[in-house]
């Protein structure tokens, strides 16, 4: 099972971002990697396609990168660490500083055949690929992480590359505490205080250089990234937010794909509107799927048979006489929601969202606390990591059509009624309506003169919702559809079927057959 902070786009509540969407480049490599011993450098820098000069990745063993992931060193798994430079602005290589890209490459003790580098990102935007990676090493197909090196890494602004920070813990908790669905004009003006206060603090510290975090230039990265480990074709894994870093590559770069597997895909020539209520479709979807799941299995949902009805109950207790946890936080509406939103990211958490609503019907949250800190990344201390903040700075400034405060408002009462429970919130992207930096849009077309791409899209996914897959896989041009009737947010490596078309494709380069269906 993928951890619940991997592989996952954060959907909009009231600071959270979703995507937006232009430039195709030739694309050349100017480093052989015929005649270097397995995994050393080049003896020289190489070129990305943007024609910057980009040092070899300097690896050197780094035994504990295990500990953000695992609670003990895994078998049979090696971990080596790289920094490598690029440019903040690759619109101006030249006349900018830089930013450190943190790279970990897991290779297993028993490679054989090897193929290449396999490059992963989990999503997001925000989520840790350089953790990712890690747990990926030990947790893909045995076939995979034979053939491969699979090398993480922090897209720019996040964990570990030059990351930014400018939401302060209690802002984030109240955040997350505060009403999802604001109905009176004082609730909304409240969520559009804090989204207004969120937005200035990214504002004031980096100005300008908010602009520096966009997709596209963290694309740019990428290409830097595969000519500094040395291939000179790139093999990607990508999931949710990291299949639209993987189409953005693919339109910038075609000729340096060899495999890109894009798993849970964004449609990139959505607007921001309409991601937005296609995800609070998705989620509806998928809450629906949990409410018949708990009607049909009693025995482990002890809130059936009406689950929809508890949970609403739930929310609207918890706005009027919300009950506090054993840490002294209050179960306020937002947290609940929170909760609710992480655990319909994967079918295997229903059971335990069931029975954190039956507690919480007793007047003990703990449980539902737990669910939302697992979404919210925030530790038992009330800490978070730069996941939110990296996620506003990428999403906000992916997009120029984001609604206003004022559409918003608008919005939320229209969504409400099509979608009860998710429309509300989703509706409102208020963080992006406010926010300070200037945009970058990436580009949304054709990746001409690529390999073919595999796009995986799940039927029951609540964050990206199917129907952008095959959009995603039209758009490119070169796009081969996989469906998996199944639940929860991503596919691979979830289910054999998926499993042994992906594998194949990445490992021999064999397409998967058109419109191929994976059932459960």
């Amino acid at each position: 099972m993928i951890p619940s902070r991997f592989a996952r786009l954060v959907p909009l509540l009231v600071v959270v971002v979703l995507l937006g969407g232009c430039m195709t480049p030739d694309a050349r490599w100017t480093v052989p990697t015929s005649g270097r011993p397995l995994g050393s450098p080049s003896a020289r820098p190489s070129a990305s396609s943007s024609g910057v000069p980009i040092a070899p990745a300097d690896w050197q063993p780094c035994p504990d990168a295990y500990k953000a992931v695992f609670p003990k060193p895994p078998q049979n798994v090696s971990f080596s660490c790289a920094t490598v430079k690029v440019p903040r602005d690759w619109d101006n290589p030249k006349g900018s500083d830089t930013f450190d890209i943190a790279l970990v490459r897991g290779r297993s003790t028993t490679q054989r055949d090897r193929v290449g580098s396999l490059f992963i990102n989990p999503g997001g935007p925000g989520a840790s690929g350089f953790d990712y990676a890690v747990y990926r090493s030990v947790y893909l197909p045995a076939e995979v992480v034979r053939r491969f090196d699979v090398i993480g890494f922090d897209p720019r602004g996040i964990g570990r590359s030059s990351p930014v920070k400018c939401f302060s813990d209690a802002d984030l908790d109240a955040n997350f505490g505060i009403d999802p669905d604001p109905v009176s004009d004082a609730q909304f003006q409240q969520s559009v205080a804090l989204t207004r206060r969120l937005a200035q603090s990214c504002g004031d510290k980096y100005g300008d250089a908010l602009r520096h975090f966009s997709t596209e230039q963290a694309a740019r990265d990428m290409d830097a990234l595969r000519a500094a480990v040395g291939e000179e074709k790139l093999t990607y894994l990508g999931y949710s937010y990291g299949t639209l870093l993987g189409a953005v590559y693919a339109q910038l770069f075609p000729k340096n794909v060899r495999a890109l597997v894009l798993d849970g895909a964004v449609d990139p020539t959505l607007s921001t509107q309409d991601s937005a209520e296609k995800q609070a479709a998705g989620f509806e979807l998928a809450f629906t799927n949990f409410t018949n799941w708990c009607r049909d299995n009693a025995p482990s949902c002890p809130i059936g048979p009406d689950a929809r009805a508890v949970v609403t109950k739930a929310i609207t207790d918890a706005r009027t006489a919300p009950v506090k946890g054993r840490d002294g936080r209050t179960a306020t509406a937002g947290w609940v929601f929170t909760a609710v939103v992480s655990s319909l990211y994967s079918e295997s958490s229903w059971r335990t969202l069931a029975q954190a609503m039956q507690d919480l019907r007793s007047g003990k949250p703990d449980k539902m606390f737990v669910l939302a800190d697992s979404y919210a990344e925030r530790d038992p201390s009330g800490k978070y990591n730069n996941m939110f903040d990296a996620n506003a700075a990428v999403g906000c400034t992916d997009s120029d059509d984001t609604p206003t405060v004022e559409q918003a408002r608008a919005l939320q009462a229209q969504w409400r009624q099509k979608y009860p429970l998710f429309g509300g919130s989703l509706a409102l992207n208020l963080i992006c309506a406010q926010w300070p930096g200037k945009r970058d849009p990436y580009p949304t077309g054709a990746a001409t003169g690529s390999a073919p791409i595999v796009v995986i899209g799940t039927l029951g996914d609540p964050a990206t919702p199917y129907e952008q897959a095959p959009a995603l896989a039209k758009m490119l041009g070169v796009g081969t559809l996989v469906t998996w009737k199944g639940e929860g947010h991503t596919a691979y490596p979830k289910t054999g079927c998926i499993i042994d078309a992906v594998d194949r494709y990445l490992i021999d380069l064999r397409v998967p057959p058109a419109n191929l269906t994976c059932d459960k």
